[in-house]
């Protein structure tokens, strides 16, 4: 039996095809913004849920994601319940919000475009070996393009991605780790309330932070 799934995919150990479901006790589904321009605010909902198809051609495959509003926390009772509040999520009206993607995207490594500025920036008498330079490895970001809906309004969002790695875990199951993050305007979505600062500035960040991570089980075989 091997320790993981064998596909090969430009370099990268990948999944194998099916459906893939977010593992609940290893996942982070958090957020960030920042406070009175200073310091960040670091969030999460307890709640969510997401399904992952691989399709054969990695590029084709896709995710649909949900979270309960209603499970968020900052660890701060106030701010939790002015966050649920109408002022921002509103979550007895909007109980979740859904992520649905549109399309994958593969970021290659620039590593050789880099190694050529770092040789063109020095003296020819200093420049490395070209035999002594290692292999570029193979790049585990992607991008998955997708449509964020927030309080009932859908915006266009790009998910930055790191895929972590395929294997087979201890109770046979197959898996694969991956994190990625988000920036949006949270105003986009109708989460304007807000406090100017005497000093300049703006009590709430009008950037937002998505931050995810965690495990993919697979659920059924493609």
């Amino acid at each position: 039996m091997v320790d993981r799934p064998i596909r090969e995919w430009n370099g990268l150990t990948i999944p194998d095809t099916g459906v893939y479901k977010l593992d609940d006790a290893h996942k982070r589904l958090g957020f960030l913004a920042q406070h009175m321009m200073v310091s960040p605010v670091r969030g999460e909902f307890s709640r969510g849920n997401a399904t992952i198809v691989v399709a054969e051609d990695p590029m084709r495959s896709s995710v649909t994601a949900t979270i309960d509003t209603t499970s968020l926390t900052t660890h701060n009772a106030d701010r939790d319940t002015h966050l649920s509040g109408p002022d921002f999520l509103d979550v007895e009206r909007y109980p979740v919000i859904t992520f649905r993607s549109t399309g994958v995207q593969w970021q290659q490594n620039n590593d050789e475009i880099f190694l050529w500025a770092r040789l063109r920036n020095n003296p020819l008498s200093r420049r490395p070996n070209a035999a002594a330079v290692p292999a570029a490895r193979p790049s585990g970001r992607f991008v998955v393009n997708g449509l964020l809906t927030i309080r009932d309004v859908t915006r266009p969002i790009d998910l930055n991605v790191e895929y972590g790695g395929a294997r087979r875990d201890p109770y046979d199951r197959d898996i694969f780790g991956f994190s990625a993050t988000a920036d949006f305007e949270r105003e986009d979505f109708g989460l304007v309330w807000n406090v100017l600062l005497e000093s300049g500035g703006f009590l709430v960040g009008k950037s937002v932070r998505i931050e995810i991570a965690g495990e993919a089980i697979l659920e059924t075989a493609g």
